[in-house]
């Protein structure tokens, strides 16, 4: 919105700061989401974010992915030059490690979460000015954002700690919303690498298991039962089967707590990929 103020004689004009209300989590896929035939729903559904999810463009964006862990809440302070791409995976196709996604670094968002972290209780905040995005971060940006020329900050994740904890890191940052910043937790809704199954692109059968995971998640989610979320594994069937790292899931309850306790969940995009990898995609709303 813009704004006209007079002054004397003169007209100052300024851009009012737009609030995002909603926070999200994706599922991210693998890193060959760009290629993978598997993949295309989610393909589609991240290439038009920008026109049905978030309808107008961020100050910036801070991403939590499930493939950075520290032993504590670690910023990427990136200045003076955009991100590196970050290859972290093997064995995939030449042409995936000729992708770049080089988005401008967000050191002053960087400087904010910290600030905010450590204004509630989080004592040590560390930040890191050497890293880049990893794939969590850029192969889904790569598809919602293609331009690049949005800042991005990433906030990492600590897979000692429990979930609650990672409802109240997003606690934490739920101002950054009114300051026009896009708050995204990158994982996957179901990561079992080893329970995996080839499946056909037409008619993929799911596992029990996953499928029994993912239908509570939604429930407990869309009835506002977070409190159920943050102890999945007592309170989920295949709790620990659908995460046995809880890497991939803990950004998604960043990304709740950011939003708010009286915050509204909704299902955004629901696919499945090799037969136990849940792509489900969570918008979280925020009271008026």
């Amino acid at each position: 919105m813009i704004s006209f103020i007079c002054s004397g004689n003169q007209f100052i004009i300024f851009m009012a700061m737009k609030k995002i209300k909603d926070t999200f989590y994706i599922s991210h896929g693998p890193p060959s989401l760009i290629i993978e035939e598997m993949c295309i729903p989610l393909r589609h559904f991240l290439q038009s974010f920008q026109q049905t999810e978030c309808h107008h463009r961020p100050s910036s964006i801070l991403l939590i992915s499930g493939h950075w862990e520290t032993s504590y809440p670690t910023v990427n302070i990136v200045s003076g030059g955009p991100s590196d791409t970050i290859y972290d995976f093997d064995g995939f196709p030449e042409a995936m490690y000729q992708l770049k996604y080089p988005a401008p670094g967000a050191p002053k968002l960087a400087k904010r979460v910290k600030e905010l972290l450590m204004s509630t209780g989080f004592e040590r905040v560390d930040e890191e000015k050497n890293r880049g995005l990893d794939h969590g971060a850029w192969s889904p940006l790569l598809l919602m954002y293609p331009e690049a020329d949005i800042p991005v900050c990433q906030l990492s994740i600590q897979t000692d700690k429990d979930a609650t904890y990672h409802y109240n890191m997003g606690k934490a940052l739920a101002p950054l919303k009114d300051e026009g910043v896009l708050i995204v937790g990158s994982g996957g809704t179901t990561h079992n690498l080893e329970m995996f199954q080839e499946a056909t692109v037409v008619q993929p059968v799911v596992q029990p298991w996953a499928e029994e995971f993912d239908t509570w998640l939604k429930e407990a989610l869309v009835d506002g039962r977070y409190d159920d979320v943050n102890n999945y594994k007592e309170k989920a069937p295949h709790g620990i089967l659908s995460h046995p790292t809880p890497d991939h899931f803990y950004p998604l309850h960043v990304a709740m707590g950011a939003a708010g306790a009286d915050s509204k969940a909704q299902l955004i995009h629901h696919s499945w990929g090799w037969s136990a990898f849940s792509y489900a995609s969570y918008k979280f709303t925020a009271p008026a």
